[in-house]
């Protein structure tokens, strides 16, 4: 009997209905010489200290550094999980071959070699390698399934990240709370929580100490039209007011007119990263929503695997393509505009050399599922992503106008669009464009001047104008949004606008695109940021928390990228996890050591978290709900009530229910 192990239930049954597993048992479903069951996610974890030694229970200065000679693996001690695990461990025994279905990861990945680790797997192993959960893409994985030892450098790669979370966490959580947190406040520490903190937290500094500088700008008004100065900022008052002067009274002379045409291509396709950045600008879902949101079209069969970082699809696709343009329904209107049998194929869209394990989130062509309206939102950018990238570019036409006023120059700029192309994908059609989603405006930051549709004007005209010198201070950086924020943490802080450049800096950002929204709400969470409308703002304890690390390493969002660009060498076999991990162990034993030394002059004393802005006063409910591990989830009904780390929640959060209950 060959066993197949999903991640979750719902994926489970979608595999076991293709494979005519279609008999229910206990915890798995049978037929066809199949077996078919699940995990809820992580079934196991790293051991905790006093899993090693029981001296490492406590915190206290003694046990530090906390480095485990090996680590191990344990069952997460919740009820269901453990009973869910017997009937994997039984199901293992008795298999002939084990077929891993986890998510297409390196988190599912690992999630999986856990269980079969734990359960002590003895037969041989392949592995399901799908991008969407289709009919068809499901029967195409099983058709040419994997053994699994092609994807060891995955799963070392998610262990060596694992580890190494698990031993800066737990150390400089310690050593850190220890020394400097007050009232038994526990400072938590994270290899990517802490940059990301930083970032917000400098952010907040720069503005904070910011000193504003006048300047001022001459601008003169020529046939209805703004012209700027060519020398830019004036820095003095007396400088400008001579150039002023100068101008006054004299005759506006157009001296140069150029007229360049050229083409603009098509926005990107999504990867996680962009498309959480242009939700957030959009429709003000956060990243965590975004990624829920699209999770959920993906276990829908709507989209493909969401969880990737490259805006690019594999060049085996393009035949694909004419087949799902042509199942995008209510689209039909758009996609008429396209030849289907002779689609093009570009470099900016199709190119092996930039695709890994997952190709960019497209459309699967799948129609037959209900969306809820924040989905319909995130469906339809990405099918219009999609269908745009197969239009003709947008041919725009660029005039500059040069003019002169007594030997001050002046420019202008205006652009003009010659051919829509794919904007019309943005600008017509189907979709919701009363809320935004047809509007291409918002996916650009739009420069006014260039922005405006020029008069035609003739070198050597000559006519009167009206000067004007306005004063003027600088501005200090504007406070990180998730948007900005999600960009900041794929270049590593670094202020990145150009699309190439910033692909080529993804390796060394911080955090994966999976983990990034999962890490900002962690932020949330510990009260060390808080939003003020889109704003994300440092808490007073977040603040302390960074002023307090001295040590350059924990924050800094550059080191930190250069850690996980050494994960990605992992995955490809250029650089070994071992050597990652005792890098990890000597940085440990380094940080301890040094904050040991340290003479704290003050503790840091957590302070009440603040009511958002955007929050609606809720309703206390007068019902006391009954915590019981294993009980029905009061929520939904359909999943149990389990013990998190922080708080109780219900067994089927992965899909969708939201329910918790905080720890008295």
């Amino acid at each position: 009997m060959k066993l197949c192990i999903a991640e979750k239930p719902s994926v489970a049954r979608e595999i076991a209905s293709i494979l005519g597993a279609n008999t229910k048992k206990d915890g798995y479903l049978e037929g066809n010489g199949y077996q078919v069951t699940w995990t809820y996610g992580h079934l196991c974890t790293l051991k905790e200290p006093h899993d090693y030694l029981p001296e490492w229970k406590g915190w206290n200065y003694s046990s530090l550094p906390i480095i485990p000679a090996r680590f191990g693996i344990k069952l997460i001690d919740i009820d269901n999980y453990k009973k869910q695990f017997s009937v994997i461990e039984k199901l293992m025994s008795t298999a002939t071959e084990v077929i891993n279905c986890g998510d297409a990861g390196q988190e599912g990945e690992l999630i999986q070699r856990w269980v079969m680790q734990k359960a002590l797997c003895k037969c041989p192993v392949k592995r399901l390698w799908i991008s969407s959960l289709t009919e068809e893409s499901i029967r195409e994985g099983f058709n040419s399934l994997k053994d699994n030892s092609e994807f060891q450098r995955l799963y070392e790669a998610g262990l060596a990240r694992a580890i190494g979370d698990w031993l800066l966490g737990m150390n400089a959580t310690r050593i850190y709370t220890l020394k400097y947190g007050g009232n038994r406040q526990v400072l938590s520490i994270g290899r990517v929580q802490t940059p990301t903190l930083a970032l917000i937290v400098n952010r907040y500094n720069e503005i904070k100490n910011f000193i504003p500088e006048p300047y001022w700008e001459l601008k003169t008004l020529y046939r209805d039209v703004t012209f700027s100065s060519t020398k830019g900022k004036y820095k003095s008052e007396d400088e400008a007011r001579e150039a002023l002067k100068q101008i006054e009274g004299h005759e506006f002379e157009v001296t140069s007119v150029t007229e360049k045409k050229g083409t603009e291509s098509a926005p990107k396709l999504f990867d996680l990263t962009s498309l959480q950045v242009e939700c957030n600008k959009k429709f003000s879902f956060s990243a965590d929503e975004t990624l829920k949101l699209i999770q959920s079209l993906y276990e829908k069969k709507l989209t493909t695997y969401p969880r990737v970082d490259t805006t690019f699809l594999s060049e085996d696709l393009y035949p694909k393509m004419p087949a799902t343009l042509k199942g995008l329904k209510g689209y039909e209107q758009l996609v008429a505009s396209l030849n289907l049998s002779k689609l093009p194929k570009s470099k900016k869209v199709f190119d092996n050399a930039k695709v890994t394990d997952h190709h960019a989130i497209i459309p699967t062509g799948y129609n037959n599922a209900a969306m809820t309206e924040p989905e319909r939102k995130v469906y339809d950018l990405v099918v219009r992503h999609f269908i745009a990238n197969f239009y003709p570019e947008c041919k725009i036409s660029t005039t500059t106008v040069i003019g002169d006023v007594n030997g001050v120059e002046f420019k202008v700029t205006g652009k003009r669009i010659l051919g829509p192309g794919w904007r019309t994908v943005f600008e017509y059609g189907v979709g919701n464009k009363e809320q935004g989603v047809g509007n291409v405006d918002s996916m650009e930051e739009k420069d006014d001047d260039e922005g405006r549709v020029l008069p035609q004007f003739v070198k050597g005209e000559v006519g009167p104008h009206t000067p004007d010198l306005a004063q003027k201070q600088t501005s200090p950086p504007k406070q990180y949004t998730e948007a900005t924020l999600l960009r900041a943490m794929e270049t590593a802080g670094k202020l990145v606008d150009n699309e190439e450049l910033r692909d080529a800096m993804k390796e060394n950002g911080i955090g994966r695109p999976s983990t990034r929204a999962a890490i900002i709400e962690t932020l949330f969470k510990r009260n060390y940021i808080r939003k003020e409308r889109k704003s994300l703002v440092p808490t007073q304890t977040g603040i302390d928390l960074i002023a307090t690390i001295q040590f350059e390493l924990l924050k800094s969002a550059e080191l930190t990228g250069q850690w996980e660009k050494k994960l990605r060498d992992i995955e490809k076999g250029s650089f070994a996890a071992s050597q990652f991990i005792d890098e990890l162990k000597q940085m440990v034993g380094s940080v301890v050591h040094e904050v040991m030394k340290q003479n704290p002059t003050r503790r840091i004393v957590e302070i009440a978290p603040q009511k958002q802005e955007s929050e609606k006063p809720k309703r206390k409910s007068t019902k006391k709900v009954e915590i019981k591990e294993g009980a029905p989830c009061p929520k939904c009904g359909k999943g149990v009530i389990i013990k998190g780390r922080t708080a109780y929640g219900c067994s089927l959060w992965r899909e969708g229910c939201d329910w918790r209950h905080p720890f008295e």
